[in-house]
C-alpha cells in the first residue's frame, strides 16, 4: 500500500518506542501544572543560550523559569493548538542529532512554545526561523533569545504564512555570512492534528530544504526524511497540478480514484485513462504507485 507521503521518498521512523514523559500537556490550570512541573525536575536541559554569531554556552535547562514565566502570566497549554510544551533535554538533543544540525544551519522550526528545542538547536550552533502561531509565546520565546542575533521569530500560522519567502530571504540575505546558506532544514515537535497539513506544506520545498525531522505527538516518534529536488520530481507537465491531483486523491483514500478525482475530469474518462495504464477502472490511490500516478496524471491533462 502506498500513501501520499510515502510517494515523495517519506523514510521510517528513527525511533518509536520513546516516552517523552517530562511533556507539559494541556490541561486545566494550576494543580495539574504543579505537578508536571515537579515530574520536570528529574532531568537536566540546556539552557537559554546567550550567544551571538561568535558564540554559544551550555548549562542546566530552567524548567522552573520558564513555567513560573507561563504561570504569572496565565498560559497554559492550548488545546485549540495542539500544544504540548517539551521540556525533555534528550529528546529535544535526539531531533537536534537526527538533523545533523551543526554550525552555520539555517533551521526552520515550527510551533516553538517555551523555546526549549530552540535552545538546543542554538547551541548545536543553528541559526533558527521559528515560526508560532500563538502571540503569547512568541513573545516568551524572543524574550528569553532577545540576547542573540541568530533569531528570527514569525508570529504566524504556518499553514498560512509564505514559509518559502521567509525561507529564501534569511538564506539570501546570509550568502555572505558563516551560515551553511544553501539549504535549511526543518527540525520541530509538531501537534498531531496538523501533522499531515505539515507534511503536504513541506514537501513541495525541496529547492530550499534539505530534510525533515519531526517529533509526531501522536506515539513519540522521531521522523526523519529528505525532500526531493526539483531534478528529482516526476517527469510531469505541471508539477503543482500533479501536488494537486496526489492531495485530492488521497483526501480520499478510500474512495475510487474515478470519484475523488471527478472534479478534475468526467469518472469515464478517468476509468479509461487507468484502463490505458493497465489498471482496474475500480482503482483506490493506495493501489498505485509513484509511476503509476504519473502516467495517470499525464493521461488526464492531455484530454
Amino acid at each position: 500500500m502506498t500513501s501520499a507521503v510515502h510517494l515523495l521518498q517519506y523514510l521510517p521512523p528513527i525511533s518509536s518506542t520513546m516516552t517523552p514523559k517530562q511533556r507539559l500537556k494541556p490541561s486545566k490550570p494550576a494543580h495539574n501544572t504543579k505537578l508536571e512541573s515537579r515530574r520536570a525536575c528529574s532531568s537536566p536541559c540546556l539552557t537559554a543560550s546567550s550567544s551571538t554569531t561568535s558564540g554559544r554556552r551550555k548549562g542546566p535547562d530552567d524548567y522552573h523559569a520558564t513555567l513560573k514565566a507561563l504561570n504569572s502570566k496565565g498560559r497554559f497549554p492550548r488545546k485549540s493548538l495542539g500544544q504540548h510544551y517539551m521540556l525533555n533535554s534528550e529528546i529535544n538533543e535526539q531531533l537536534s542529532s537526527a538533523a545533523d544540525v551543526g554550525d552555520g544551519d539555517v533551521v526552520l522550526e515550527i510551533g516553538p512554545g517555551t523555546g526549549s528545542l530552540t535552545n538546543v538547536l542554538f547551541s548545536a550552533g543553528a541559526y533558527v526561523i521559528a515560526i508560532e502561531k500563538d502571540p503569547h509565546m512568541a513573545a516568551l520565546v524572543s524574550e528569553r533569545f532577545a540576547d542573540t542575533d541568530r533569531l528570527k521569530v514569525l508570529n504566524e500560522d504556518f499553514l498560512k504564512c509564505h514559509i518559502r519567502s521567509h525561507v529564501l530571504s534569511v538564506l539570501e540575505s546570509n550568502k555572505s555570512s558563516d551560515l551553511n546558506s544553501g539549504y535549511a532544514k526543518v527540525v520541530a515537535n509538531i501537534p498531531f492534528n496538523i501533522s499531515t497539513d505539515i507534511v503536504k506544506q513541506l514537501l513541495p520545498m525541496g529547492d530550499i530544504i534539505s530534510e525533515v525531522v519531526l517529533l509526531l505527538q501522536v506515539d513519540a516518534a522521531i521522523v526523519k526524511f529528505r525532500l526531493k529536488r526539483a531534478e528529482d520530481y516526476p517527469s510531469v507537465s505541471s508539477t503543482k497540478s500533479f501536488f494537486s491531483m496526489i492531495n485530492s486523491a488521497f483526501n480520499g483514500k478510500r474512495k475510487m480514484l474515478r470519484r475523488s478525482l471527478q472534479h478534475i475530469c468526467s469518472s469515464s474518462e478517468i476509468e479509461n485513462a487507468l484502463r490505458n495504464i493497465g489498471l482496474r477502472p475500480t482503482s483506490r490511490p493506495g493501489e498505485l504507485a509513484l509511476d503509476d500516478f504519473v502516467k495517470l496524471h499525464n493521461l488526464i491533462m492531455e484530454t
